[in-house]
């Protein structure tokens, strides 16, 4: 029962496959500000973005204000992906670590390698937080590094979980449609109407929580 459960998360081909394609059909739903007139979406679209860029500034550092359109494209592709996801027959993406490992890691490591080759001072004092007892500095520094090196699986990992949980769910109610009466299956439509309201605003959360933990860990270079 679990394989049979799980396997809608499944790739079933490799890296390869034209499921992955579905990452990219976000695209389809960005606004052509370049060729056509003004729309509501598109206003809608920039207003968003609007907002979530004041949102970014006020936890950014001087150093980083460069990082703000890398940190507002990654918010509207995942948000893209977890959107699309909710359609019927269309591969989520977003609940693969494959997906969200590939955003994760390298943004991490980079961040890494820049902050430890051009600040070494600075990295190094975050390892201490102020005020800690000397006899206490050595465990700090061990739990400060690994509390460093989870930060990338942390964030993959929380945007997948959340984006399987909802779908499992969802699952388990249309399963529980197959041999039931009309009487239940009219209260598992209205469960799961509202629960389908619910996954689209943790779609948008866990985008948002993405990004801004994203922000938080660029603010400390």
């Amino acid at each position: 029962m679990m394989t049979n459960l799980f396997s809608v998360f499944d790739p079933s081909t490799g890296m390869m496959s034209l499921n992955w394609s579905s990452t990219t059909l976000g695209m389809l739903m960005l606004p052509a500000m370049f060729w056509l007139l003004p729309s509501r979406i598109m206003k809608m679209n920039m207003l968003f973005i609007k907002m979530l860029s004041n949102e970014l500034k006020m936890l950014m550092n001087k150093n980083s204000k460069g990082n703000l359109l890398m940190f507002n494209s990654m918010f509207m592709f995942i948000l893209y992906n977890n959107m699309m996801g909710l359609f019927p027959y269309i591969f989520t993406s977003s609940s693969h670590l494959v997906f969200t490992l590939t955003m994760a890691l390298p943004m991490w490591l980079s961040l890494m390698i820049f902050g430890w080759l051009t600040k070494t001072n600075k990295m190094f004092s975050h390892l201490i937080p102020i005020g800690t007892p000397p006899i206490l500095m050595p465990f700090m520094v061990c739990m400060e590094t690994t509390s460093n090196l989870i930060r990338p699986g942390s964030l993959a990992v929380r945007l997948t979980a959340n984006m399987i949980a909802g779908h499992l769910l969802m699952t388990l109610l249309g399963n529980m449609t197959l041999n039931s009466s009309k009487m239940i299956i009219m209260m598992i439509l209205s469960v799961q109407m509202m629960l389908m309201m619910f996954e689209v605003a943790v779609s948008i959360i866990q985008s948002y929580v993405f990004t801004v933990l994203s922000t938080l860990y660029s603010s400390e270079i």
